[in-house]
């Protein structure tokens, strides 16, 4: 890097959660780049994984627009929610972000027990891209404050749960294992004629040691004995869905996204489970634009062992090295298991943070604290090249 040679940076975050989205977390990183390097060619591109931000994102990307709806929130409580119809050719497409619906930021912090929360809102929004015309509805799954299968969605869409008794069930997490028959002869007749997708992380799946209660029940509130409950209830969904849908998704990729919303809309409503990064980055140019650039920069919440399974900064990087491109990590947190992303192709990563702050002013400052960042790791990176030069 000289001062007469162009550099060009490809800039390809993901949002912070419950503090920056995509787009402001691709703004910062590229204010500090021109503090350092004023006359880089930066190319921005704020990326998705399905999660908080992704309808917004994706309806910005496309020429579509946002549509605001009101639907039961994760706790039971009316929220402000929306999907968004995408732009293009081709049948009338719903982008479905479940995050709107029931995500974790929805859930207050007394209130973190995904054995009661619920995905109702998710059915209400699939719902209601019915009502606004669209056939193809794509869910993206990511960030959630729920494990209950995707049951409260199908309640929305119209199924019926019923116990040993006979009687009705309500069915949240803690209430699934009562389930022994599902009664679908209510469902919205609409939905035989759409094609439903979700978008999702393959690497979660429904049951096991790696089931989506124990990998992320912690993560939603859940304490080790809910953990314990949380997953048998997964057990007996994914048997009673397999006994009378047909679907074995104990293990299936994508299965337990979303607290088992992949399972569910899998099971029961025949929705294709697709991994996340295939549908949601494959058509943004990312690669034509990462095989230009001269240093990558992507960034997350938090860098630690979950990054190489399935997260933006992961995936970045493994496309980048399809090129040789060198790419930085910058993150809220940095974990355990950090160092395995390495692995994946981030070449070097590092946290925002310059000392000791508090949770809330760190969320509140993050994108000042990004700025900052990204001015350190470039100067670093400038007296590398000259060490390299001399």
């Amino acid at each position: 890097m000289t001062a007469c040679t162009p550099v060009r940076f490809v800039v390809a975050p993901s949002g912070f959660k419950e503090s920056l989205a995509a787009e402001a977390v691709a703004e910062a990183i590229s204010a500090g780049i021109r503090r350092v390097v004023p006359g880089a060619v930066v190319r921005s591109m704020p990326l998705v994984d399905g999660g908080e931000g992704s309808a917004r994102t994706l309806a910005a990307a496309t020429g579509g627009e946002l549509v605001p709806v009101t639907v039961t929130g994760p706790v039971g409580n009316p929220v402000a929610a929306h999907f968004a119809v995408l732009g293009g050719d081709g049948p009338r497409t719903a982008m479905v972000e479940m995050a709107a619906a029931a995500g974790l930021r929805l859930v207050p912090a007394g209130a973190r027990d995904p054995g009661r929360t619920t995905t109702y809102g998710v059915g209400e929004l699939i719902r209601a891209a019915l009502d606004a015309g669209c056939r193809r509805i794509l869910v993206g799954c990511g960030d959630s404050g729920t494990c209950d299968g995707g049951a409260g969605a199908l309640h929305a869409l119209g199924a019926r749960f019923v116990n040993a008794s006979g009687d009705p069930v309500t069915p949240d997490a803690c209430r699934l294992a009562e389930i022994v028959r599902l009664d679908l002869s209510g469902l919205d007749g609409r939905l035989a004629d759409a094609e439903l997708s979700v978008a999702c992380n393959p690497h979660n799946v429904l049951t096991g040691k790696r089931g989506v209660a124990r990998v992320f029940g912690p993560q939603k509130g859940a304490t080790p004995e809910q953990v314990d409950s949380l997953s048998a209830a997964m057990d007996h969904w994914a048997k009673l869905i397999e006994h009378q849908c047909g679907a074995d998704l104990r293990t299936a990729p994508g299965g337990g996204a979303s607290g088992g919303l992949g399972a569910g809309l899998a099971g029961v409503l025949g929705a294709k489970l697709l991994p996340r990064f295939d549908v949601l980055l494959d058509g943004t140019g990312l690669d034509a634009q990462l095989a230009e650039a001269d240093l990558v920069i992507t960034a997350e919440g938090a860098i630690d062992d979950q990054t190489p399974r399935g997260k933006v900064p992961a995936e970045v990087a493994r496309r980048a090295k399809r090129y040789g491109k060198p790419v930085i990590a910058l993150a809220g947190t940095i974990g355990s298991g950090a160092r395995s992303t390495h692995d994946q192709g981030i070449d070097a990563f590092a946290g925002i943070l310059p000392g000791p702050i508090g949770l809330p002013e760190a969320l509140e400052r993050a994108g000042e604290l990004l700025v900052d960042a990204t001015e350190r790791a470039l100067r670093l990176v400038l007296v590398g090249a000259a060490i390299s030069a001399a």
